[in-house]
């Protein structure tokens, strides 16, 4: 027992010291690439270290001021669309009143700008603009899901408006899958069903209405039971 012991420790020994061997040889050789190169790996990082400073330098030293001013404009438009004032809300004639569209092109790269072009979007969309309803909203993105399920909701409904309905239905999927809001995903579901049934897609209308069944049936009051039974066969 005395000699199995001591060999199995021997061999122990053995193994942790070529481990250590190993990773000498790998730290001699780490060392000898780092001298090889030590002039590229400096400028690779160099270059790293630039680009994050650029970033951080143009947004606190160009968007963050060039929002700053965005916004003063951005309050005189909300302020019209609050009174009623949907033309002068909308702008974008002259310098004295950019209204949403002046300022999505004006200080375009903001986030009042993106927050601009939606509501200029919207309004687009009463007038019956809907190409330009979608090419505004098309340049609008966030961090909200809502909204971006707003976004692509609009876009579906814009879309729909100019017969490009299978276009539609695709938007309106994403928008479904945009937010992770319960009634949300309800609201967006029943609107693809309902269009997928104007469509007379039955069985693209019955998945629909039949995810909402099992779903989201506490937003649906049974409403959906009618759909499904209108495309049972499919």
């Amino acid at each position: 027992m005395t000699m199995s012991k001591k060999n199995h420790k021997q061999v122990e020994g053995k193994e942790t010291v070529e481990f250590f061997q190993d990773l000498d040889r790998e730290a001699l050789q780490s060392e000898k690439f780092i001298e090889k190169h030590a002039s590229k790996i400096a400028i690779a990082f160099g270059v790293i270290v630039l680009g994050i400073l650029a970033y951080f330098g143009y947004q606190q030293f160009v968007v963050a001021p060039k929002n700053t001013e965005a916004m003063k404009s951005y309050t005189v438009a909300q302020k019209y669309l609050k009174d009623g004032k949907e033309v002068e809300a909308l702008g974008g004639k002259s310098e004295a009143n950019p209204g949403f569209i002046g300022i999505a092109k004006k200080y375009a790269g903001t986030p009042t700008a993106e927050m601009s072009a939606y509501n200029a979007a919207i309004l687009k969309f009463k007038e019956g603009k809907y190409q330009e309803t979608i090419d505004l909203l098309e340049k609008f993105s966030s961090d909200n899901e809502t909204l971006m399920a707003l976004k692509f909701g609009a876009m579906a409904d814009a879309k729909s408006n100019l017969k490009r309905n299978n276009e539609a239905v695709e938007l309106l999927e994403k928008a479904i899958k945009a937010s992770n809001d319960p009634y949300t995903q309800y609201y967006f579901t029943k609107k693809a069903g309902m269009l997928a049934l104007a469509m007379d897609k039955k069985a693209e209308a019955k998945k629909y209405f039949t995810t909402i069944d099992e779903k989201y049936e506490e937003y649906d009051n049974g409403m959906s039971d009618a759909y499904i039974e209108m495309v049972k066969n499919y």
